[in-house]
């Protein structure tokens, strides 16, 4: 075979909702991280269940990737609309896949020295299994033009079809082989690009950020979640509601959003460390109640997974417009936590933080992700996933003993202290008794209008901010401290600013990134002296008014002097901000 193997390579699956382009891309995916490469896979998808295109978009390499990269140099379409949709994305030298039935324009793919090859995929399919294997043997074939090996395809196909039977399986083993072979007899030695497996590479895992928060979740406590079904943060819920009994998580599904956050108020005044999960137009039904929450100092998680607003907007697509909003949502003044993390990693270790901080100090905690966060799947070494750390930290909650020692007759839930942070009964305990009220109330919990009463009362909880801002974590710089330029970003478009930075060093400019995750109470001196150590700043976002720039500029005074902003839906990929910085970089891979 000809070709060089290259040690960074994407591979784009297109087609109709329903032709398991997203199963399918998964799968792959799942051989690749087992041969020991590093994986980084988006997907884009439109609100519907059947018909219009749809992709999924698989970067590979031997060396750690946190974004995807362009262009692409293999498109596997199942539709005469995917290579149209992705012609001009495709490398020079690269090839395209497709069954042999339909027909497209191949002149401009031609010009460019892009392989076009027809192949006898569905028939393929039907010959060796069923039509609806044509997916499986469109993978096949690409190993096969690569040169990947298909032992990990093989793989891949035994564990997932084995729920179906051993027909099932051994059709999709043969349909695999057939068409394996077929590509590598016409087109692999063509091929410029080749895939290997890569000998003793570490165990690693393969999961999405919504799986690494919930699995965070579960191992800080996490008992009760509820929620009503919204893209992207659904397979939150599905992950805990999938766990065994034993795990002692409890589960709703709720009618709505508003029930929804309402019971996970409900489980934690209990005693259960609760969370609901949803997106922005579930997270505006909340607002009322996480005010009640706030009101009744009751420890909450809402992970408000965000996507393309206003209204339904973009339902399936990435963007990162509610951060003003979740630092200003409900009526009236409250302490709340915004947590913004920017990777896997980072998403197990919010899970069970976001637990701690809300309980420590009595308040809600909004998680902020988004759909690329929550949906693409990327190789995590397994020790970066690292339960040692987890710590389980109630705050001020007092045990039943404490409750016995405690002086006077009255239980006083709300009291004044100079943290803002009053000692917590959880219910059972007679001496634990107390009122509840979501209008204003004294220290016992019941009504008061009285003034004095509620300034103390509005003083006591806002002293929780400034507690809580001493823990808060400070921005993380990546990259040579002195740097030209700084990208300023937070959550999703951490991944793609960091390749873009060393990107750009590697060309022989100068970049970082300084990385914001804890971003209310935003820790100001801190963020203040990392803003002006930078000699220039970009604020990156997938929003329109740069709401992390004007956060920052309210807090700090220190104002950006430029801003990269991106609002269509798709996440900004390496090229595109190095692109954006007037900067030149080669691509992704190396020959």
């Amino acid at each position: 075979m000809t070709g060089v193997v290259i040690n960074d390579l994407s591979i784009l699956i297109g087609g109709d909702a329903g032709q398991g382009v997203e199963s399918g891309g998964a799968g792959f995916s799942q051989a690749f991280a087992r041969a020991g490469l590093h994986v980084f896979a988006m997907q884009d998808f439109r609100s519907r269940i059947r018909g219009g295109h749809n992709f999924y978009q698989i970067r590979l390499s031997e060396r750690p990737v946190y974004s995807h990269s362009d262009p692409v140099h293999l498109v596997i379409a199942l539709t005469p609309e995917s290579v149209a949709l992705h012609q001009d994305n495709i490398a020079d030298g690269g090839a395209v896949i497709f069954p042999d039935k339909f027909e497209i324009d191949e002149a401009p793919l031609r010009r460019r020295g892009i392989s076009v090859d027809a192949l006898p995929l569905l028939s393929i399919a039907q010959e060796h299994g069923d039509r609806v294997m044509v997916n499986t043997a469109a993978l096949a074939a690409a190993a096969g033009i690569t040169g990947f090996p298909l032992e990990f395809l093989e793989g891949v196909i035994r564990q997932n079809f084995a729920r179906k039977g051993a027909a099932a399986v051994e059709a999709n083993l043969r349909v695999a082989a057939a068409a394996c072979k077929v590509a590598r007899e016409r087109y692999g030695s063509d091929f410029p690009y080749r895939l290997r497996a890569v000998d003793g590479a570490p165990q690693r895992l393969l999961m999405n950020g919504n799986q690494a928060l919930a699995m965070g979740a579960l191992a800080g406590g996490c008992r009760f979640i509820s929620a009503y079904p919204m893209t992207p943060a659904t397979t939150i819920m599905e992950w805990l509601a999938a766990l065994p009994p034993e795990y002692g998580v409890v589960a709703k599904h709720a009618e709505d959003e508003i029930a929804a956050v309402c019971m996970a108020i409900g489980a934690s005044f209990a005693g259960a460390r609760a969370m609901t999960a949803t997106s922005g137009g579930g997270f505006s039904l909340m607002v009322e109640a996480m005010g009640l929450a706030g009101m009744t100092e009751v420890p909450v998680v809402i992970v408000n997974a965000q996507r393309g607003g206003p209204s339904t907007g973009l339902p399936t697509h990435t963007e990162q417009s509610d951060l003003l909003f979740a630092v200003h949502a409900s009526q009236g003044e409250f302490p709340r936590i915004v947590l913004a993390p920017g990777t896997v990693q980072e998403c197990f270790e919010t899970g069970w933080r976001a637990l701690n901080l809300a309980e420590r100090y009595q308040c809600p905690v909004v998680v902020m992700t988004d759909t690329l966060l929550a949906s693409s799947i990327q190789t995590v070494d397994a020790d970066a996933i690292d339960f040692a750390a987890v710590e389980i930290d109630r705050g001020a909650t007092l045990d039943h003993a404490d409750l016995e020692g405690q002086p006077g007759d009255v239980y006083r839930r709300f009291e004044f202290t100079e943290t803002g942070v009053s000692p917590r009964a959880l219910p059972g305990h007679p001496r634990g008794v107390y009122a509840v009220a979501s209008d204003e109330h004294d220290e016992t919990g019941h009504i008061s209008e009285d003034s004095a009463n509620r300034v103390a009362m509005m003083q006591k909880r806002m002293r929780k901010l400034d507690e809580a801002e001493k823990e808060l974590r400070p921005p993380a710089l990546y990259g040579p401290p002195r740097a030209e330029t700084t990208l300023v970003c937070w959550g999703s478009t951490y991944g793609a600013c960091r390749e873009a930075v060393d990107r750009i060093n590697q060309a022989g400019g100068s970049a970082n990134v300084l990385q914001f995750a804890d971003l209310w109470p935003l820790p100001r001196e801190e963020a203040a002296r990392a803003l002006e150590a930078c000699r220039e700043t970009v604020a990156v976002e997938q929003n329109y008014t740069s709401q992390l720039a004007l956060l920052l500029r309210m807090v700090t005074g220190v104002q950006v002097d430029r801003t990269l902003n991106k609002y269509d839906g798709r996440p900004f990929g390496p090229e595109e901000i190095a692109a954006a910085l007037g900067r030149e970089v080669v691509s992704g891979h190396k020959v």
